[in-house]
C-alpha cells in the first residue's frame, strides 16, 4: 500500500511525451506514480527508466478506449492504494487531420473514443479512489485548439488547421470538464493545454513531429501547476504555463476574458 503520507497519481498515456515528463517531474517530488500505458512493452521501458531516476513508479496497462482494460487498471491501483490523490487524463488520438469536408463519423468516432470517452471512462472508474483522498485533483489534458477564442482568432496558426475531429474533441472535453468541476465541487476538476497560446507556441512531441517550440518540460508546467494545487485551489479553469486561457469567442480582437464563475481565481 502507499503510505499515507506520499502522494499518488495515475497518468493516462504516461510512457513518453508530456505524460513520461509530467511522471518524471512528480517522482522527483516524491510522489508515487501509476504510469498508464497502453503498450506495455513501452510502459515497462518507462517505468525502468523512471526507477532508475529514482522514481517510485508503478506500470498500468491502461488503454483508454477499452472499458475492460480501465476496469483490470483500477484493480491494480487498488492493490498499491485505497485513495488517489490526482488523475492526469493525458492519453490523446489527433486522428487524421482529415477536412471536414471529407471527415466521417468514423473518422470522429475513433478520436472521440481517445479523447472524449476515454476521460470520462477513466475518471468515472476511479471516482471512489479520488473522493478517498483529502484532496483530490482531476487535469484534463485539452489544446488551445478546444478553445473557440482561439480557433477564432485568425492570428492563430490552429485557426487555419481545417480539421473537424481532434479540435471539436477537445471543445467537447473542455466542456466535460466544466460539468465534472460543477456537479463535483469536492474534487478539483480543471484543464490544460501543453502550450503558450498567447505566443503561438506548442510543445515539441510525437504528435505533431516534434516541431514545438517548447520543450516537454515547459509543456507539462501547468500539469504540475495544477498537480500541486492545494484545498483551495481553483477548479473549472483553463490554464497553459502562461495564465488563464478564454473558453470562448473574445467580444473584441485581442480581448479575452473567462466568464465571471469559471475566473482563474476559482
Amino acid at each position: 500500500m502507499t503510505q499515507p503520507s506520499q502522494t499518488s497519481v495515475l497518468i493516462t498515456g504516461a510512457n513518453k511525451g508530456l505524460g513520461l515528463e509530467a511522471a518524471r517531474r512528480l517522482g522527483h517530488m516524491g510522489w508515487k506514480v501509476f504510469l498508464g500505458s497502453r503498450d506495455e512493452e513501452r510502459g515497462r521501458e518507462a517505468v525502468a527508466k523512471l526507477a532508475a531516476e529514482g522514481v517510485d513508479a508503478i506500470l498500468v496497462p491502461l488503454d483508454v478506449a477499452s472499458d475492460e482494460s480501465v476496469a483490470a487498471a483500477l484493480t491494480i491501483v487498488r492493490e498499491h492504494t485505497e485513495s488517489l490523490d490526482v488523475l492526469i487524463n493525458n492519453a490523446g488520438n489527433p486522428g487524421h487531420f482529415v477536412a471536414p469536408e471529407l471527415a466521417t463519423a468514423e473518422e470522429l468516432h475513433g478520436v472521440y473514443d481517445t479523447n472524449v470517452y476515454g476521460p470520462v471512462r477513466v475518471t468515472h472508474a476511479f471516482l471512489p479512489l479520488l473522493q478517498a483522498a483529502e484532496n483530490p485533483r482531476v487535469i484534463m489534458v485539452s489544446s488551445g485548439g478546444g478553445s473557440f477564442a482561439v480557433i477564432t482568432d485568425p492570428t492563430q496558426p490552429v485557426a487555419s488547421m481545417h480539421e473537424l475531429a481532434y479540435s471539436s474533441s477537445k471543445a467537447a472535453l473542455n466542456m466535460v470538464t466544466v460539468r465534472y468541476a460543477q456537479a463535483l465541487p469536492g474534487i478539483k476538476f480543471n484543464v490544460v493545454t501543453p502550450g503558450e497560446v498567447a505566443n503561438r507556441k506548442f510543445a515539441a512531441t510525437d504528435m505533431n513531429g516534434h516541431r514545438g517550440q517548447l520543450t516537454v518540460t515547459e509543456g507539462t508546467d501547468p500539469f504540475i501547476e495544477l498537480a500541486t494545487i492545494d484545498a483551495d485551489g481553483p477548479t473549472g479553469i483553463f490554464i497553459d504555463r502562461l495564465g488563464p486561457v478564454a473558453w470562448l469567442q473574445a467580444k473584441s480582437r485581442g480581448e479575452h476574458s473567462l466568464p465571471a464563475a469559471l475566473s482563474y481565481e476559482g
